[in-house]
C-alpha cells in the first residue's frame, strides 16, 4: 500500500501547496535491504562517561565508522552521546555543548542516541539528572525532521558490554519508523549477551514461531527473521491456510494451521515444536484482530473474541512453552501490542484493554524468566496495511500525519523491530516496550 498524499507532496505541485500553505512535508524514510551497510555515513561520538571508551570499537565490530571530530565541511549521518558521565543537574549543559554545532550538520535520516544510567539505579542529583534525559530526546525527536530519529538508551553498568544490538538497530535504517523512544539494557534480569558471529544472519540456526503469520505484518516478521536466519514456524487459523502454507514453502519454513484460542492449542503448538524442531528459540505473538465498537454499543462476543485472540491465547501459550521446558536457553518472546494499549482509542476499548495486557505480560514475565530468556513487546502506530486502507480517508490522513514523520509506518518497520528484540545479540535487551509509531504526537 502506498500514502498517496506523500507520493503528492513529491511532484512539483505539492512542494509548492506544502511551501505556502505550511502543509506537512515527509521526508522519504530510509530502510535497510539485504547487503546494505548498516549506516551509509560517519557517527560523531560525544560524551564523557563510561561508555565512550568502547564505542569506537563496538561501532567498528559493526563495521561503524566514527569519529569524535568531524572536519570542517563534513556531514554526520548519526550521533551518539555517552551521557552516563552526568551526574548532576549542571552537567546537561554538555548536551547543548555536543548538539547544538551539530544539528545543521546532519545528513537525511539521521540518528541520533544518547545514552544513560536507569534512574532508578542512581540517588540524588544523578538520579534526577539521568532522568532528564528522557525530556530531551523526546523533545529532540520532533524537532530533528528529514526523517530523522532520536532515542534514549539506558545502559545498566553491569551490561556495558551488551549494547552492540540495541546500536546496530538503533543507528541504521532498520528503525526507521522508530522514534522518541527509551530502551533499557540490563535493567531487568540478564546483564549479558551471546556471541554474534554473522551481524547479517545473528539468527542462524534458530527456530522462530509467528503467530498470524499468512498475512500482512505477520508475513513481514516471517519474511526478516527469515531473512536473518531462523527457520520460520508459521501458525495460522484454516481460513489462511493456503496463504500460510505458500508462505512458508517459499522461506523454507515449517507451518501449524489451528485456532491459537482452541482450548488445546498451547499443547499443539508446544507439540509439535518439540517434535519437530527440538523446541523453539524466538515465539512472537502477532495474530490479532480488531471488532470495533463504541462500549455502550458493543456486543458480548464482540469484547470476548478480542481478549481471547490478542491476549488470552499468547499468555496461555506462552505458559505452556515455558512450563513444558520447549523455549530453549537464551529464547526470546516478542508481544505485538498496540499504540492502542497505551493511549487507548475511541471504538477500542476491547482492543486497547487486549494490547496494554501484551503489556502487562511483559511486565509480569520480566522479573520471573531465567536461562536467558527475555520478554519485550512492540506497540506499532499507524501501519500502513491492507486493513489500514480500509479507515476512512479523513481518519487514515489523521492517523498518519499526527506524529514526528508526518506518515504512516510500514510492516517492515515493525518486523525489524521484532528481529532486533530477537537477535542472538539482544540478551541483556528485556522487559521493554517499544513503540512503532514514528514518534506520535500523542499519548506517546
Amino acid at each position: 500500500m502506498s500514502d498517496r498524499y506523500q507520493d503528492f507532496v513529491s511532484t512539483s505541485i505539492g512542494q509548492l501547496l506544502v511551501k505556502n500553505l505550511g502543509l506537512p512535508n515527509p521526508t522519504a524514510l530510509e530502510r535497510w535491504s539485504g547487503g546494505d551497510v548498516l549506516v551509509d555515513g560517519l557517527v560523531v561520538i560525544g560524551g564523557d562517561g563510561r561508555l565512550g571508551e568502547a564505542l569506537p570499537t563496538t561501532l567498528d565490530g559493526l563495521g561503524i565508522a566514527s569519529t569524535r571530530t568531524l572536519d570542517d565541511g563534513a556531514r554526520a549521518k548519526a550521533l551518539v552521546f555517552d551521557a552516563t558521565g552526568i551526574t548532576d543537574t549542571a552537567g546537561l549543559v554538555a548536551l547543548h555543548e555536543f548538539f547544538t554545532p551539530l544539528m545543521r550538520r546532519l545528513e537525511t535520516c539521521p540518528r541520533v542516541v544518547v545514552l544513560g544510567t536507569p534512574p532508578e539505579q542512581r540517588t540524588g542529583s544523578e538520579r534526577i539528572a539521568q532522568r532528564a534525559l528522557e525530556g530531551f530526546t523526546r523533545s529532540l525527536g520532533k524537532e530533528i525532521g528529514r526523517g530523522g530519529t532520536v532515542q534514549l538508551v539506558y545502559v545498566a553498568p553491569a551490561a556495558d558490554g551488551a549494547i552492540a544490538s540495541t546500536l546496530a538497530f538503533l543507528l541504521s535504517p532498520k528503525s526507521a519508523y522508530v522514534s522518541g523512544q527509551v530502551v533499557r539494557i540490563g535493567a531487568h534480569g540478564a546483564t549479558t549477551t551471546d556471541e554474534v558471529a554473522d551481524w547479517t544472519r545473528p539468527l542462524a540456526g534458530k527456530v522462530a514461531l509467528v503467530t498470524g503469520a499468512s498475512r500482512g505484518i505477520g508475513e513481514e516478521i516471517a519474511r526478516v527473521l527469515h531473512r536473518d536466519g531462523a527457520t520460520v514456524v508459521g501458525v495460522d487459523v484454516p481460513q489462511a491456510a493456503s496463504e500460510l502454507q505458500t508462505l512458508m514453502a517459499e522461506l523454507d519454513g515449517d507451518h501449524l494451521v489451528l485456532d491459537i484460542t482452541a482450548s488445546d492449542a498451547p499443547q499443539r503448538i508446544a507439540h509439535h515444536l518439540r517434535q519437530h524442531h527440538g523446541g523453539v528459540d524466538v515465539v512472537v505473538h502477532n495474530a490479532g484482530i480488531t471488532r470495533d465498537k463504541k462500549l455502550a454499543n458493543m456486543a458480548a462476543d464482540r469484547w470476548e473474541s478480542v481478549i481471547a485472540v490478542n491476549l488470552t491465547a499468547p499468555e496461555l501459550i506462552t505458559r505452556e512453552l515455558l512450563d513444558a521446558g520447549v523455549v530453549n536457553a537464551s529464547g526470546r518472546i516478542v508481544g505485538v501490542a498496540s499504540i492502542a494499549g497505551i493511549a487507548g482509542n475511541v471504538g477500542q476499548t476491547n482492543y486497547a484493554t487486549s494490547k496494554a495486557g501484551v503489556i502487562g505480560l511483559v511486565e509480569s514475565l520480566r522479573e520471573e524468566l531465567d536461562d536467558g530468556i527475555t520478554v519485550n513487546a512492540v506497540a506499532p502506530g499507524f501501519i500502513i496495511t491492507q486493513m489500514t486502507a480500509a479507515v476512512p480517508f479523513a481518519t487514515r490522513e489523521v492517523g498518519q500525519r499526527l506524529n514526528a514523520m508526518s506518515q504512516g509506518g510500514l510492516p517492515v518497520d515493525v518486523a525489524e523491530t521484532i528481529a532486533w528484540f530477537a537477535s542472538a545479540g539482544s540478551g541483556a535487551v528485556n522487559g521493554n516496550v517499544v513503540r512503532v509509531c514514528g514518534q506520535m504526537m500523542l499519548g506517546a
